[in-house]
């Protein structure tokens, strides 16, 4: 399966991370999550490269990027935030804030891209998230066994690394209907060696759950500051069948934003794009026209 070609920007830590730029015009970023990588948009690129810019990176260790092991790179989330800010500051300097953002995100990606906006909410024109979270565990919620497995145990950990069991166990049940294989490849493609298997590892222990956990204080200050986004046009396009982002995450967040635009799927899962990829396209591309300037 054909994908663009990535380009690399060396950030001021050593580290050189992947990107796709293709297209031009307003800009759209996507930020992916853990354990997918910029493929996980390959539609959205294809879909929008000829209106508009499409900006998607890899996360540090992901994707095309490159692959430090632990101890020579903080695998931890507001690092992310830091390298998306580092990039876009590169990439975008010439256009921000006159040329407003679309900012899309997915899973990991919500923290790490609400983040951003709420550092930068003069570059965001309209947010678009997807089967996310930023904030802390909602009351009465666990972690998914299969997520804690792997970061609290070391089987789990094992099972992850030597096995790729959390990537493949995500390409099979983070879908509802039946994948094109070569489309399941691709999703998994990045991850043959332990490397890359580690940074997708890291991602699960950086999950914050616990006043004592780091970054915990962080998911609180973005839950708290969530509010300063609501002038910003949303739209919530939500796989309602996510057994992770469930459909108590999706009312939580038409909760804090009232006026965004709900789309919940009752027949996609937490890969929605992949679920649903015609009607998320258009959905997104009906949004964006919705809210531009006239």
């Amino acid at each position: 399966m054909t994908f663009p070609k990535s380009r690399f920007f060396r950030h001021k830590h050593g580290w050189r991370q992947a990107y796709i730029d293709v297209g031009q015009g307003a800009p759209v970023v996507c930020v992916h999550g853990n354990p997918s990588w910029s493929f996980y948009f390959h539609r959205i690129i294809r879909e929008f490269a000829a209106t508009h810019r499409v900006i998607v990176p890899d996360h540090i260790g992901m994707g095309r990027s490159d692959a430090p092991r632990p101890g020579q790179y903080d695998f931890h989330f507001e690092q992310r935030v830091d390298d998306l800010d580092a990039l876009l500051g590169e990439l975008l300097s010439d256009e921000l804030p006159d040329q407003k953002i679309t900012l899309v995100v997915h899973d990991w990606g919500g923290i790490i891209g609400l983040r951003y906006a709420l550092r930068h909410p003069e570059r965001i024109g309209r947010l678009v998230v997807l089967n996310t979270a930023a904030f802390p565990l909602l009351k009465g919620k666990q972690l998914p066994w299969q997520i804690a497995l792997v970061r609290n145990s070391k089987i789990g950990a094992w099972a992850c690394t030597q096995w790729n069991a959390f990537a493949l166990g995500a390409a099979w049940f983070g879908v509802v209907r039946p994948q094109n294989p070569e489309l399941r490849k691709a999703l998994l493609e990045p991850y043959k060696d332990a490397d890359r298997r580690r940074t997708i590892l890291e991602f699960v222990r950086d999950i914050p759950l616990h006043a004592l956990d780091r970054g915990y204080s962080e998911l609180v200050q973005t839950e708290q500051q969530l509010k300063r986004l609501k002038d910003k046009p949303m739209l919530l396009l939500w796989g309602l069948r996510d057994f992770v982002f469930d459909a108590d995450y999706y009312h939580e967040f038409a909760r804090r934003f009232p006026d965004a635009r709900k789309v919940p799927l009752s027949d996609a899962g937490h890969y929605v794009l992949f679920d649903q990829p015609e009607r998320c396209t258009q959905e997104i591309r009906d949004f964006i026209a919705q809210t531009s300037p006239a």
